[in-house]
């Protein structure tokens, strides 16, 4: 009888871990289950496109540590391309593959949904996403290596910062969810955390920033890149749209910083960490998190228990259907960021 064959593939955003998980999919399929494996290049492209790589044990050797995917990935939405499920469908029979495993965040996962709740194709999702915002798992891969990055760049900073007596505004990334804002802000000392979660007032900005230097201490501003000021919009790089309706963000730290400038009169700077936060070797939660998601997300195929994602609750890998993982964002709570208030200005 043919051997059991599993297609894998990364779509959204590059992520560290990503590789950590395909690793652990492959050698447990592989060693424990006797399955054969093709990779999908670019996310939903791959399935799309029919454009496919050699996934096995050897492909796999050596990328633990490794930053970004071997598989590559792209926002390609395959539901709004000509013929897309057709196509999908077509492909899969070709490559005869029997299952899909889809990593990703958000919109990754929420076709993931559709193809199997709708059209009978089987997959199985793995949570992705440096943002930490999908529902039904308390972590994401990525998250840790992305607040680690953050954390260490504010820590640097704070010298620059007083050895100038100068604002220094970081920003860093979060759409909708502030949970890296938080946490690397937080840990880093900042004096200032912005999140989308909570319109903030420039002038209490200001006044935080003000109260800083009577202390003669320079203040750092940690603002995530979907924070809007209370009489404002958010800061758009520019207004195009990717496949999934989402507009490039940035900007927002610049523009506050030109704020605080010109109402305080004091010296004011932007570091913006952009994709640096996605890139390089991943932390070792992330590792030992990721390798867990591939583990069970293989025995998942195996039990024929398609359209749920893993998730940790906990410390524990559990099923959940992917539909409720992404119907709604996880985002910080009001409570959560008012414990951190006291350290503001």
């Amino acid at each position: 009888m043919r051997a059991k064959k599993i297609g894998v593939l990364t779509g959204g955003g590059d992520c560290p871990g990503l590789n950590a998980v395909i690793r652990g999919i492959v050698r447990k399929g592989v060693q424990e289950y006797g399955y054969d494996f093709v990779g999908f290049r670019d996310g939903w492209r791959g399935p799309l496109e029919g454009d496919t790589v050699p996934l096995d044990i050897p492909a796999v050797r050596g990328i633990l540590p490794r930053g970004g995917t071997i598989l590559g990935s792209s926002r390609t939405n395959p539901l709004k391309a000509e013929d897309g499920i057709r196509r999908i469908k077509e492909n899969l029979a070709k490559y005869e593959v029997d299952s899909l495993i889809a990593i990703g965040g958000e919109d990754t996962l929420g076709v993931a949904a559709r193809l199997t709740d709708e059209y009978g194709i089987n997959v199985v999702g793995v949570p992705k996403t440096i943002d930490n915002d999908l529902s039904a798992t308390d972590y994401t891969f990525g998250f840790d290596t992305a607040v680690g990055i953050a954390t260490e760049a504010i820590d640097r900073l704070h010298t620059t910062a007083e050895s100038h007596m100068r604002v220094l505004v970081c920003e860093v990334m979060g759409r909708h969810a502030g949970w890296i804002a938080l946490h690397s802000g937080l840990a880093g000392g900042a004096n200032v955390i912005l999140i989308p979660e909570q319109r903030f007032d420039v002038d209490q900005v200001c006044a935080w920033v003000t109260s800083r230097f009577k202390a003669s201490y320079a203040p750092i501003v940690v603002v995530a890149e979907g924070a809007m000021p209370k009489d404002g919009e958010m800061v758009l790089k520019d207004g195009t749209q990717d496949s999934f309706g989402h507009v490039r963000l940035s900007g927002v730290g610049e523009w506050l910083a030109k704020e605080i400038e010109g109402r305080t009169g004091k010296e004011a700077r932007t570091t913006v960490l952009g994709h640096i936060q996605r890139g390089g070797t991943p932390s070792a939660f992330d590792r030992w998190l990721a390798t867990r998601f591939g583990l069970h997300a293989i025995e998942a195929v195996r039990d024929g228990d398609f359209g749920k994602m893993v998730a940790l609750q906990g410390t524990d890998i559990v099923r959940v259907p992917i539909a409720d993982a992404t119907a709604k964002l996880k985002t910080v709570d009001p409570e959560l960021y008012s414990e951190v208030g006291v350290f503001f200005g």
